[in-house]
């Protein structure tokens, strides 16, 4: 019984790391495969279940911030990163700086602060997530449709403090369960007239410390429910979450020059359909709602 809970425990830190920072949400997803499939773990307890999402969570944030360590090092002046070319120039000067980090978080970081209690009490569940999936997909078709007209996109060191206050006010919006952080970022980064790379290199960049910040606070609050024979338990989904998170973002970057947000849109959509016909077709909405 218990490997069974533990591999329960991987398969979540494995979907939390795989989706976190692409633009298919992974709250949404996490929601969907714990209530459809999973229904949490009899292990953990609902209270120490939450608590144990937080912690998979910050292994995706640690992946994000190792990837981008060079940057982030750079911006805090204890070390130097060369900046992508610009128009056949090998080096430009470079203009992203902590001051774009902080202007970006601060819309999500006051409204999460305002309305985290509520969002979690009336937006976490199977249905909103599929509206969020579903509006934030033709959102990312608008993006590409509109990035298909613009000339010479700019770089992340071309972003100006008011790209950067804009793009953290569409994080905001992606508190809603199923519209992706990182989806409705990068879009709006893109109708910035930001380059589909540049726009993920700043949305991961800018979540790092958000999210870092948030499940920080949400494990010191709810520390209390983990326990020492669990701890087995978390160091796994910690690990998996780590790990594939790592494997997403580089992998990820690599693409999304090249295909866009086009794809990741199409799964969502589908994702939705497979949803509402195993939701609402095969009465899972009703098991899950009378469990």
């Amino acid at each position: 019984m218990v490997i069974l809970e533990l591999i329960k425990g991987i398969i979540l830190g494995i979907v939390e790391g795989l989706t976190e920072f692409a633009p298919v949400s992974s709250t949404g997803h996490m929601i969907l495969i714990d209530d459809m499939w999973l229904k949490s773990t009899e292990f953990l307890g609902s209270e120490s279940a939450f608590t144990f999402k937080v912690v998979i969570q910050l292994g995706s944030v640690f992946a994000a911030a190792w990837v981008f360590r060079e940057r982030y090092f750079e911006m805090l002046h204890i070390g130097k990163y060369k900046a992508e070319p610009l128009d056949g120039v090998d080096q430009k000067p470079k203009r992203l700086n902590l001051i774009h980090i902080v202007v970006g978080m601060i819309p999500a970081g006051i409204l999460g602060l305002l309305f985290d209690d509520v969002i979690e009490k009336y937006l976490f569940s199977v249905p909103t997530v599929m509206i969020g999936l579903f509006v934030g997909a033709i959102y990312m078709i608008v993006a590409d449709m509109y990035s298909k007209k613009v000339k010479n996109p700019k770089t992340v060191d071309q972003i100006t403090y008011v790209q950067a206050f804009i793009i953290g006010l569409s994080q905001a919006i992606a508190m809603w369960p199923g519209f992706s952080r990182s989806g409705s970022t990068i879009s709006t980064g893109v109708l910035m007239k930001m380059n589909h790379k540049a726009a993920s290199d700043f949305t991961f960049m800018m979540a790092v410390p958000v999210m870092l910040g948030a499940s920080g606070l949400s494990l010191v609050k709810n520390i209390e429910f983990i326990h020492a024979n669990q701890i087995p338990f978390y160091i796994l989904g910690f690990l998996a979450a780590f790990i594939f998170g790592l494997i997403s973002i580089k992998l990820f970057l690599h693409l999304i020059s090249k295909v866009k947000l086009l794809p990741f849109a199409i799964y969502r959509i589908i994702l939705v359909i497979i949803i509402a016909i195993l939701y609402f077709g095969f009465g899972i909405g009703h098991n899950i709602t009378g469990a």
